[in-house]
């Protein structure tokens, strides 16, 4: 499947009545495990790759984040969406540069969230963030196929839980020219439906081990469109590891290897692509 067509059938699957869910690859590998149990759409995990490397999670640089993007988009045909971070830069144009290189990799969408990445000051002036998705806005009109674009408010991430300037940032994310919308870090399911009703665009809710309460029936009756796992996969991978692990060191027994996928399974899997 070309960009082009890859582009338009992600775009299709936000304008369902219902919710999608769309989990989060951190490699080829797991990228054609997910491909291969029906799932439409990927997107990146900035966490899951990061700590793959052994990194504390928004530490890679552009050009390691592009180029495993670029190998997770060509593990399979499934339309993919990227974790872009804060766009690898503080000005706009570096933003605006940022979608253009994610656009060249066969990427189909990605992600720019309004975080500073300094801790005593974790969100860009409102004025600046929104001038930042307007560069990403402008940029991806430059690309030859469609690129569905992500505006990410980190207010509740980082402990600013106001609802009133999150809903006011993503309302000018929109008007900017955003095509999903995204705040991660809600907990609830009455903070999430005042969102959806107060843009007009897509929302995209992410599933974090703190609010596993939610279910996607619930969701998408509050007007959800799109649910990402983020890192949730990844985690849930390396806590196997660990308690494996620490049966190893602490029992000396070898009962995790019962939950293990067998080495048949996995070979089927990657015969087929």
């Amino acid at each position: 499947m070309d960009q082009h067509r890859k582009a338009a059938r992600f775009l299709e699957l936000h304008q369902r009545s219902e919710a999608f869910v769309i989990p989060n690859p951190w490699d080829a590998g797991t990228a054609r495990i997910l491909a291969s149990m029906d799932f439409e759409a990927l997107a990146t995990t900035s966490t899951g790759l990061a700590h793959t490397l052994g990194q504390k999670d928004g530490s890679l640089s552009r050009d390691q984040v592009l180029s495993n993007c670029r190998t997770i988009v060509e593990a399979t045909e499934l339309p993919v969406s990227a974790d872009l971070e804060n766009g690898y830069g503080n000005r706009p144009e570096d933003v605006a540069e940022t979608i253009g290189l994610a656009g060249e990799t066969g990427l189909v969408g990605g992600s720019i969230e309004d975080h500073t990445r300094i801790p005593s000051d974790p969100i860009f002036d409102f004025n600046l963030a929104v001038e930042r998705i307007q560069a990403a806005a402008e940029s991806k009109k430059k690309l030859p196929h469609d690129f569905i674009l992500t505006a990410r408010c980190e207010n509740y991430v980082w402990g600013r839980e106001d609802l009133d300037d999150t809903i006011k940032r993503l309302q000018a994310y929109e008007a900017a020219g955003a095509d999903v919308l995204y705040a991660p870090g809600l907990q609830d399911i009455h903070t999430i439906r005042d969102i959806c009703e107060s843009v007009t665009k897509p929302v995209n809710v992410v599933i974090e081990i703190s609010n596993t309460n939610l279910t996607l029936k619930d969701l998408s009756a509050a007007g959800v469109k799109r649910i990402s796992i983020g890192s949730v996969l990844f985690l849930t991978a390396y806590g196997s590891l660990v308690r494996a692990a620490a049966e190893l060191k602490e029992s000396g027994t070898f009962r995790f290897a019962s939950d293990a996928i067998s080495f048949a399974e996995l070979e089927k899997i990657f015969d087929g692509f």
